[in-house]
């Protein structure tokens, strides 16, 4: 007798109706993808359900490996038995004596399928009482217990399970499309990308980097921080687009306080024609409200201007002290804080413009054709693919 199954629990993606198919299917893929490295485990799914069969690996390090998918709500050990009353007891007396630190136990029983003999309310009877004459010590608690046997008598089988371990909850990344994470290497928009794929948004990321304002350290930071990201996703393309002479004659023929509005506004035309090229539908940012001189409403709005795409934002609303929490918790955090500055670090005008107008940034933007410039930075575009597989660099490695 041993614990031969992972059970998969799906919260909200119950509620997808019709839909639901996809969704599960897309989540069994990511499993079974976030597995690969354990080739005999394999993923199957029964009505309502989903089970990691272990086929002899310990469980431990593949737990830890389902806890970074999202579309999991919780998920156990289990114990597969047939749908015989004498196995049932006998799985269910090894998952008590499993956990030697319980004295309160209670008994849940889910009888799915119907030709089972014994109803759920009797079941959990028969298997309390049988636990108490075969154990000393314990004591049933249906309220408050220590430890719950849940019995789930499905069509094909029985599971037993006697604890839950939460997942990350959210929807399996796929199955809302793609987007683009403008990614600069700073705490925010890594958590951006994190909370955008738990919407079960797929991302790819572009950044844009200055050299030789911006050094290789800087580049490699931003790859290490899609590599981190790709822990709750698969693949990440990152688009590497070369902005120093544009950011140069951004900030020379612009005036001083529009110049960061300026910028940001052709990242976003840049940053559309990546979509365009790529088939993506929206772009993420780190944007929060309030915290920096391009983040108010007036900046946003101002911004937005020069595209139709949607912008998602998932750190709009939240403070600062929150966003590290998260940076720290997804473990992104030691990464963004290494001292290499992106290319919105260091061209930061004095006086910033924090309401600045969209008749007034047209009427800067007549004044000058930044389009030969965007077309060359556009061509020069370099992509990298990064997979969870990558190495950190190792300079950095031996900095965190």
């Amino acid at each position: 007798m041993q614990y031969d199954h992972i059970l998969i629990r799906y919260g909200e993606m119950a509620l997808k109706g019709k839909n639901i198919k996809k969704f599960i299917v897309r989540l069994q893929e990511n499993i079974q993808h976030k597995l690969k490295d354990f080739p005999d485990v394999k993923v199957k799914r029964t009505q309502g359900r989903m089970f990691v069969l272990l086929n002899g690996h310990e469980p431990e390090p593949i737990i830890e490996k389902c806890k970074q998918i999202f579309g999991i709500q919780s998920l156990s050990l289990a114990i597969k038995v047939e749908n015989d009353l004498d196995e049932i007891k006998e799985a269910a007396l090894y998952a008590l004596k499993n956990n030697e630190s319980a004295e309160k136990f209670k008994v849940a029983v889910r009888r799915i399928n119907k030709d089972f003999p014994t109803d759920s309310q009797t079941m959990n009877q028969v298997l309390g009482s049988h636990l108490l004459a075969n154990t000393k010590g314990y004591k049933v608690d249906v309220h408050n217990p220590d430890i719950a046997i849940k019995v789930e008598i499905r069509l094909e089988a029985t599971y037993i399970t006697s604890s839950v371990t939460q997942g990350l909850g959210g929807l399996p990344v796929g199955t809302s499309g793609k987007s683009l994470l403008l990614l600069s290497g700073g705490i925010d928009s890594p958590v951006a990308g994190y909370l955008a794929m738990k919407r079960g948004v797929k991302i790819e990321a572009i950044h844009f980097h200055s050299p030789p304002f911006t050094s290789e350290r800087a580049k490699q930071k931003v790859l290490d921080l899609a590599k981190q990201l790709t822990k709750y996703g698969k693949e990440i393309k990152v688009h590497l687009v070369p902005f120093t002479k544009l950011q140069q004659a951004i900030f020379k023929e612009m005036p001083e306080g529009y110049a960061m509005t300026i910028m940001r506004r052709i990242m976003l035309r840049i940053s559309e024609r990546v979509c365009e090229n790529e088939s993506i539908l929206s772009m993420t940012t780190g944007e929060n409200l309030g915290q920096v001189a391009s983040q108010t409403m007036e900046s946003m709005h101002t911004i937005n201007e020069v595209t139709n795409y949607p912008i998602i934002r998932p750190l709009i609303t939240m403070d600062k002290q929150e966003i590290i929490n998260l940076s720290e918790e997804i473990k992104t955090y030691d990464t963004s804080i290494l001292p290499y500055e992106d290319c919105c670090t260091i061209f930061v005008p004095k006086s910033p413009k924090t309401r600045p107008r969209r008749d007034k940034v047209n009427q800067f933007e007549s004044m000058a054709d930044f389009t030969e410039l965007i077309n060359e930075a556009i061509n020069g575009i370099e992509v990298i693919k990064v997979s969870d597989k990558q190495a950190l660099d190792p300079f950095f490695e031996d900095l965190l």
